[in-house]
């Protein structure tokens, strides 16, 4: 086994490329998603090698072709693989003892940034179990949007949404609560973190931008940073010039 070859896991559902390794019984490997996932190798089986050795076949021994009617008959057997939104249960990280959650927003043409519609998504990167709600603000009132619950070190398609719909966006929030499975763990508070986002970002072209969890253009807003909700309120500049108007009618 060698960094570019392609496996899958043998406990796990799911594969990707060898990356790297960590000593001699850990391989990295990189999902469809672009995470690095560690695994021990004893779990991954090569199923496709850029090795190739014209050296190593037996001209003799080359397999025949199946029949059509054999092909056939496998593909019917061999179900399609179907997009994993869940990574495997990876080993956990010293620093993933702080939860951190992010919500990010990728839009689906970014060269039609103006017009474009977009996917949200949650960025689970703990060592944590998350159950989430989702809610954006209607007046006094607040619509759920998302209830789920988001495995360590992963991310979790949320919804797609229109160009339309973007201004339901302004007022967020989010309610978690985290745990971990089968083991002991440091028990953390349920949070609530309400975000007030700047609309005007899904306008702007500079602001999308590949990061560590998306090679795709993306604008990614902190939820929660190392155990605390971040209150991110967006100021609107008109509220504020009235405001000072009106302080100084008043004196």
């Amino acid at each position: 086994m060698k960094i570019g070859d392609k496996v899958r896991f043998l406990s796990e559902v799911g594969g990707g490329r060898v990356v790297g390794f960590q000593g001699k019984n850990i391989v990295l490997v990189e999902d469809e998603d672009g995470f690095d996932i560690p695994m021990q190798v004893r779990d991954v089986v090569v199923i496709d090698s850029d090795d190739y050795d014209i050296s190593k076949v037996n001209p003799l021994e080359k397999k025949k072709p199946l029949p059509a009617s054999a092909t056939q008959a496998r593909e019917q057997e061999e179900p399609e693989e179907k997009p994993v939104t869940f990574k495997p249960k990876p080993l956990e990280r010293r620093e993933g003892e702080r939860l951190n959650l992010y919500l990010s927003f990728l839009p689906d043409d970014v060269k039609e940034i103006s017009s474009t519609g977009f996917e949200s998504y949650l960025v689970n990167d703990s060592n944590y179990y998350m159950q989430v709600s989702l809610m954006s603000a209607e007046g006094a009132s607040w619509k759920l949007r998302f209830c789920g619950i988001i495995e360590p070190n992963s991310k979790l398609f949320v919804e797609a949404f229109d160009r339309s719909q973007v201004n339901d966006l302004e007022r967020l929030c989010v309610q978690t609560i985290a745990w971990k499975q089968d083991k002991p763990f440091t028990l953390k508070p349920a949070l609530t973190t309400e975000l007030r986002l700047n609309l005007t970002k899904f306008y702007k072209l500079h602001i999308f931008r590949p990061n560590e969890f998306f090679n795709e253009p993306n604008w990614t807003e902190d939820v929660i940073r190392d155990d605390k909700p971040v209150r991110n309120v967006y100021v609107d500049a008109e509220q504020v010039k009235e405001a000072l108007n009106s302080s100084c009618r008043q004196t």
